[in-house]
């Protein structure tokens, strides 16, 4: 195995990977996926010197398909009102949701119930962390103390955020499927083509720059060697005050197959359908 090649376990008892093309109603693929794989690891561990690319998914158990009725909301919060409410220009009027709000709607789910995965991904050092001479057996290492013990940043979810994670850490992600399908009694012949599915919404490439905000030494040696004049230009463009790359949000979809109850992940082996707003 790889050093920079994790493996995480994660399970839950909901589960709903929505399906970009339901406008409505939520319905979730069969399977979580790899954009949605990023987010549960990024919830456990992740720094602007380091990113993460999805190489597999093995699949413990599929879950059950079960519809569910739930209370949503039919408005947003804009940016814009929350610094009013901020100034106390204007009285905070929050959304009210819940059944028969103004602002509440009950619309349906398909979702998955009893689901667990096995991750693995290649942990990999941006722009920035080649940059600061980052090491990426610091970060490999990191990530298991904290997969191990059960610590992250924020609860990790299945697509929605009450759908709560668990995870552990584990060593060798084949011999552990092969562990967990004897314990439950499963067997791991699952076949299917799966279709279009969505493969994530920033390009990893893109991600590979790295992403911080400036603290005010940083920025006094960024502005020591200019004249007034020149700051106030630079100041008045977006995200003056940060490093690295402002990724904006491209969907790219690909081809899943599982085989043997394996969903091939890696950018480089499965079939791309569209990447930064082209297709290929």
């Amino acid at each position: 195995m790889n050093e920079e090649l994790i493996n995480i376990r994660v399970w839950g008892e909901w589960a709903c990977f929505t399906r970009p093309e339901m406008k409505v109603e939520r319905v979730s693929y069969p399977v979580i996926t790899p954009s949605a794989a990023r987010g549960v690891l990024e919830a456990i561990f992740w720094e602007p010197q380091m990113y993460y690319i999805i190489d597999s998914i093995r699949v413990v158990r599929k879950g059950l398909w079960s519809s569910i009725r739930r209370n949503e909301v039919t408005s947003r919060i804009s940016i814009a009102n929350a610094k009013k409410w901020m100034s106390g220009t204007v009285e905070v009027s929050p959304i009210k949701a819940g059944g028969g709000a103004e602002d509440g709607t009950q619309r349906n789910m398909l979702a998955l119930k009893d689901v667990e995965y096995i991750i693995s991904a290649h942990v990999n050092l941006s722009e920035l962390g080649k940059k600061a001479d980052e090491k990426l057996l610091k970060y490999c290492n990191e990530i298991k103390r904290r997969a191990s013990s059960g610590k992250c940043f924020h609860r990790p979810s299945f697509g929605m955020r009450e759908f709560a994670v668990d995870f552990d850490w584990e060593d060798n992600a084949k011999d552990a499927l092969q562990r967990r399908l004897q314990e439950i009694g499963y067997t791991n012949n699952w076949q299917e083509d799966l279709g279009l599915m969505l493969y994530d919404m920033f390009d990893w490439q893109e991600r590979g720059a790295g992403f911080k905000w400036l603290n005010d030494s940083e920025l006094k040696n960024r502005f020591s060697d200019m004249k007034p004049s020149e700051q106030k230009k630079i100041k008045k463009t977006n995200y003056w005050n940060a490093e690295g790359s402002h990724v904006k949000p491209s969907a790219a979809f690909f081809r899943a197959y599982v085989k043997d109850s394996v969903m091939d992940c890696h950018p480089s082996r499965v079939e791309m359908i569209c990447r930064s707003g082209g297709y290929e």
